[in-house]
């Protein structure tokens, strides 16, 4: 099984299912791409259609977008462990991770994920609304399932993945949290395969000036 990611210093996408793979444990092979190259295109059309990454490529089968490819794994290799055990619990946690994986806009746009960077930065109010939100996705769930565990569903799941990424935002840009939030965000840091990821950011070359600010 391969894995296709881009440039971890930079792409988020990639890290979500490289997070749930490595959590859990599943051996895999890892492919980087760097992203903004002129071979990009030529690279990823041996493994992804739609030019873009992650990919997943497991025998026969190619999965091409990063919640699809975390529930594919979820079915094919946890036995659904990537989500909670219970269907209510199951139905939040999917609303959870669709409202990461469809929105929160202007978050991405004006604070995208660059691991080397450490400084604050001013951002608008459209943005500010989307931190206001994730805040309050993870303080509530944090609340509702703190004595089952550390993670947003106490147990660890494809919800955690999916946010990943914005905690290293927040680490990048200094966001200012409430408790319970920076808390929940310096558990997703503290993790071996977060910090691995981060380890091998730093240490990348390539430097991208479509995502740099």
């Amino acid at each position: 099984m391969k894995l296709v990611i881009g440039n971890k210093n930079y792409s988020s996408w990639s890290l979500r299912p490289w997070f749930l793979l490595k959590a859990f444990g599943i051996d895999f092979d890892e492919v980087k791409i760097g992203l903004y190259q002129a071979n990009t295109a030529d690279r990823l059309r041996q493994y992804s259609p739609s030019l873009k990454v992650p990919v997943l490529v497991d025998g026969d089968l190619v999965v091409w977008d990063s919640l699809a490819i975390c529930e594919y794994i979820s079915e094919q290799y946890l036995a659904g462990e990537g989500w909670p055990e219970s269907v209510a619990d199951r139905a939040i946690c999917r609303s959870v991770v669709a409202e990461m994986h469809s929105g929160f806009f202007a978050l991405r746009n004006e604070l995208p994920m660059n691991i080397r960077h450490s400084k604050p930065l001013d951002v608008t109010e459209a943005a500010r609304k989307d931190v206001v939100r994730v805040v309050q996705v993870w303080g509530g769930l944090r609340d509702k399932y703190q004595h089952e565990g550390p993670w947003l569903f106490g147990r660890f799941s494809i919800a955690d993945c999916m946010f990943a990424p914005v905690a290293l935002r927040f680490r990048s840009y200094q966001i200012e949290l409430p408790n319970v939030a920076e808390h929940y965000k310096q558990t997703l840091l503290d993790h071996p395969a977060m910090k691995a990821w981060m380890t091998d950011a730093i240490s990348e070359k390539e430097h991208i000036d479509e995502v740099e600010l």
